[in-house]
């Protein structure tokens, strides 16, 4: 299977919300203490991420490969007019077009699973946006949630360690900050609860010395 535009089109055409309205939880808790700018809002979805930022104070760059989620984030932000002022909503894909260098305070991207090989050259693009002294937060989903029998995409190469994304900045450019496997509880569609475990990454780039 691909996820491509189609597919993700069509599944959100298939549900009044595919995901929560709710920001995902790792970015309030490592995004609350930081000073407001630009930020990136990697496969923003139905926009609960940049609806969040943009109420913080940030100027938020929505990126989805989903028209169809990118309107209907648009529609729903359109009930807070002040916030909705501060995102821009950008139709693109990632893997073929990156972001600029260089250009943002925050790039956030929540459970982005792709192929290794994609997965690597997008997240060296994600890195590279990040402005000096801006920070880059990843986080997805680890591959002890496959051995705890949750079910997750399992194609090679698709779950990640927080170890795995740091490997690939530079120590010179970067500080990593947070990088842990983080164990949350979630509610199941039948009530129950269930543990997880998040991969975190949360680094900052180092500004240029004088």
């Amino acid at each position: 299977m691909k996820f491509d535009e189609s597919f993700w089109d069509e599944r959100y055409r298939q549900h009044g919300s595919v995901w929560s309205r709710n920001p995902n939880p790792t970015l309030l808790a490592e995004a609350a203490g930081l000073h407001p700018g630009s930020a990136l809002d990697v496969g923003s979805g139905e926009g609960a991420d940049s609806l969040w930022l943009a109420r913080q104070g940030w100027r938020v760059t929505a990126v989805d490969i989903s028209s169809v989620a990118l309107a209907r984030a648009a529609d729903r932000a359109s009930q807070d007019a002040e916030a909705a002022a501060r995102i821009t909503w950008a139709h693109h894909d990632l893997t073929s077009s990156p972001p600029p260098a260089g250009t943002f305070d925050l790039v956030s991207a929540q459970f982005m699973h792709l192929p290794l090989a994609e997965r690597t050259e997008l997240y060296h693009r994600l890195a590279a946006s990040v402005a000096p002294g801006g920070t880059l937060l990843i986080v997805g989903h680890h591959p002890a949630d496959l051995e705890a029998g949750i079910h997750r995409p399992s194609g090679p190469g698709l779950l990640f360690t927080p170890e795995e994304i740091a490997a690939g900045l530079d120590p010179d450019e970067w500080e990593i900050d947070v990088c842990e496997a983080r164990r949350r509880s979630v509610t199941e569609a039948d009530g129950g609860s269930v543990t997880v475990t998040d991969s975190v990454l949360r680094a900052h780039r180092r500004a240029p010395r004088p």
